[in-house]
């Protein structure tokens, strides 16, 4: 921020863009005294950011009113929620205090500025000199949580500030850039996932993608294009003929058409492996229907269900009901992919009420429950604040454990399962036996033995599936065991494991450390930082050597692979001219916490970044920064909850380093294709082999090529080169893991 005199011109535009808000507000305000109440939240904040600017240059008041419209239009929330977006940062960046906003605009609206500030105040705070511990972050989460039971408008305003930060980020120098990021993805996308807020999700995640996967952005970006250009035509036939079909039932709807967001597609081709082609659902038409008083709306879905797949073939594995159990964010939906014209088009069926859910989240379930959200009730989405609740209650709980097991929460989808009793429990997909043991009560889950699903007798591992029936089978002298860790899937029976094991040995880092150091001793290796530092690498630990000690003790590691880790060598070679040199931007913390040292540049191990891919920098207590691309599970995981350590970094050209990559090659099988294939890279692109995996069948071979390579321009030249071979059907580069 920055401070100037406003001009006459400043004036004329926030002027402009409060009256844009000033129209939305006028139609949620229930009265003359809440409007009012908006005109004075305004008058009040521009006064208190006077002269004040953002880091583009413009009046710094246009971003509380850039989250006043979004809290307003896109989330759909009312008078209060309004000024307390307005008000957002006066209590932070002024010198007003909370009381301040107490005595002009009462109780209600000044707790909830008093909430934002905590949580801006919980993610700014990034000290590298003073930070208490490493899991400064993750504390940080939990108390933005904390914020849900309060009052759930909190976070939804809070996504809103979020949202439009995201949307003017490229103000944002690299390293802030790179921080907010990374807590986009790893933190309020899946909150506004959880939230049902599935527009602002698909915002931040297209955003994340601009910054971390360009390349890939503007290719899927491209192909989005083209695909319009030649069946955009097709796509309007369609709709003319749904419409024409809903005419005829005498049902009033309206349609909406959907393009599947580049994330979404860019994230299907990494998850399924599949090429851009293959992605069925790109299209979709929306039906929103205003539902008639002789039907439920449920039945006023199936009955336009009908309609459609009477007249076009359909898919019944695409079939998606989410009327008859609805997601637990509130979302209800009924979904049928069908044929058009040789391309699957996925068709959503829902009423007014379903889509004002489904478009503004757990603000809409909330007001079409009560008018007005406060945060009780009995819904799905009630019941998980709940668990949230529960957890944050628990004094022991590791913040970073937690951050997990929340961050897991908010991603899964879920099943419904039944007691012998026929009463329904709700667990995330993937769930065991054991899970629903621990979900019906603690005790339970720690006395089980074995468990009898459709009355057929199965171990605690067995995963359910949706509708099973299920009995737990207990023993008063069974006791839990450290191997349950590794298959329950429900955060909260792992913290109900973990605290058990607790009370049964108080020891476990002692006894890791201990069992680590007799293990290097057997091969003469001395416990040192950096054979600390990369059995934490390779094993994938997010909460440093405390954490991994403690994983070694209670078993979740059993160094049986240690000599393999050990011996594993960096994937770089031929030191010749390429590097890293730290960003100008970084904070001033960091510049002088490495004032007159030469810092030392490794590239990790988890996603092999090589140079021209987009790369952020984690430093070390050793001050040795680790190199990961930012598109990166760990590095965004590192980001989101140890931000203050993040640096910003850049490839250097002063020397050079040859970095192992992959390339998967899928094609038809003939006689000397493997030859024309590594030729292609030994004799003209001058590559060399570290490893070729290639398996052949129904003649048809697929497989893998690990490579040393310079940068992604060597990637490039050798996908457009494997692509001229005959019989390649398909190359893609793909994570090493």
């Amino acid at each position: 921020m920055s401070s100037s005199t406003f001009t006459a011109e400043d004036d004329l535009i926030i002027r402009r863009e409060f009256e844009a808000l000033r129209l939305a507000a006028l139609k949620r305000c229930a009265d003359q005294e809440q409007y009012d109440l908006v005109l004075k939240a305004f008058e009040f904040a521009n006064e208190a950011h006077r002269n004040v600017r953002r880091r583009s240059g413009e009046p710094y008041i246009l971003h509380p009113i850039a989250v006043a419209k979004i809290v307003v239009q896109e989330i759909g929330l009312g008078c209060k929620s309004i000024c307390a977006a307005l008000l957002h940062d006066v209590v932070e960046d002024t010198q007003y205090t909370a009381d301040d906003i107490r005595q002009v605009f009462g109780e209600k609206i000044a707790s909830l500025v008093e909430g934002l500030t905590k949580i801006k105040t919980a993610l700014d705070n990034d000290s590298l000199k003073d930070k208490p511990t490493r899991s400064l972050q993750a504390e940080n989460f939990k108390r933005i949580l904390l914020t849900l039971n309060d009052d759930a408008r909190i976070v939804l305003i809070k996504l809103a500030d979020r949202l439009h930060n995201v949307r003017t980020i490229q103000y944002m120098p690299e390293y802030k850039r790179e921080k907010i990021l990374s807590e986009t993805m790893y933190i309020f996308i899946p909150l506004a996932h959880r939230l049902g807020l599935y527009n602002i999700k698909s915002e931040m995640e297209d955003v994340w993608m601009q910054y971390n996967e360009s390349e890939e952005y503007k290719r899927i970006e491209g192909e989005l294009q083209q695909m319009m250009a030649t069946k955009g035509g097709a796509i309007e036939n369609f709709v003319g003929e749904v419409e024409q079909i809903i005419e005829n039932s005498g049902i009033r709807a309206r349609i909406i058409k959907r393009l599947k967001s580049p994330y979404s597609i860019w994230r299907k081709m990494q998850t399924k492996n599949i090429p851009f082609e293959q992605i069925f659902d790109i299209y979709a038409v929306r039906i929103v229907f205003e539902p008639r008083g002789d039907f439920s709306e449920r039945e006023q879905c199936w009955h336009l269900f009908s309609q459609i797949t009477g007249r076009y073939h359909y898919n019944p594995n695409r079939v998606r009901d989410w009327v008859s159990e609805p997601k637990v964010n509130g979302y209800e939906s009924l979904h049928v992919t069908v044929m058009y014209q040789g391309m699957w088009i996925e068709v959503q069926i829902r009423s007014e009420r379903m889509n004002s859910i489904a478009e503004r989240g757990v603000a809409a379930h909330w007001s079409y429950k009560q008018g007005e959200i406060v945060g009780e009730g009995d819904s799905s989405m009630d019941r998980w604040l709940k668990y949230v609740q529960d957890i944050l209650e628990n004094p022991d709980a590791n913040a970073l454990q937690f951050l997990d097991d929340v961050h897991q929460e908010l991603l899964t989808s879920e099943i419904y399962v039944f007691t012998p009793t026929g009463e329904s429990r709700r667990l995330p997909k993937g769930s065991t036996a054991l899970d629903f043991a621990f979900n019906v009560h603690s005790q339970i889950g720690c006395h089980a033995i074995a468990a009898k699903v459709n009355m057929k007798l199965v171990t605690l591992s067995t995963v359910l599936r949706g509708g099973d029936q299920v009995e737990i089978i207990t023993s008063e002298s069974a006791k839990v065991k450290r191997e349950w860790l590794e298959f329950l899937k429900t955060s909260s029976a792992r913290s109900a494991v973990i605290e058990a094991l607790k009370d049964m040995s108080k020891d476990n880092v002692s006894r890791g450390m201990k069992m680590l150091r007799e293990e290097l001793a057997k091969r003469n290796i001395q416990m040192q930082t950096r054979v600390i530092r990369k059995l934490v690498d390779s094993y994938k630990i997010t909460g440093g050597k405390e954490d991994l000690y403690n994983k070694i003790g209670i078993g979740l590691i059993d160094l049986s692979d240690l000599d393999t880790v050990l011996k594993t060598n960096a994937p770089q070679r031929n030191v010749q001219m390429w590097g890293f040199k730290l960003l100008e931007s970084n904070s001033g913390k960091l510049k002088e916490r490495l004032k007159g040292k030469e810092v030392a540049f490794h590239t990790s191990g988890c996603c092999h970044p090589i140079p021209g891919d987009n790369v952020g920098g984690v430093i070390g207590d050793d001050d040795v920064v680790t190199i990961h691309k930012t598109s990166c599970p760990v590095y965004t995981n590192l980001a989101a909850t140890e931000g203050n350590r993040i640096v910003g970094v850049r490839w250097s050209k002063h020397f050079m380093m040859s970095y192992l990559a992959r390339i998967s090659l899928t094609g038809i099988d003939r006689m000397g294709i493997l030859h024309e294939i590594t030729n292609q890279l030994s004799n003209k692109l001058g590559i060399n082999l570290r490893k070729i995996s290639i398996e052949a069948h129904d003649e048809i071979f697929e497989g893998y090529i690990d490579l040393y390579v310079h940068d992604r321009a060597d990637i490039d030249n050798i996908i457009e080169s494997f692509a001229k071979i005959n019989g390649i059907e398909k190359v893609s580069r793909v994570d090493i893991e």
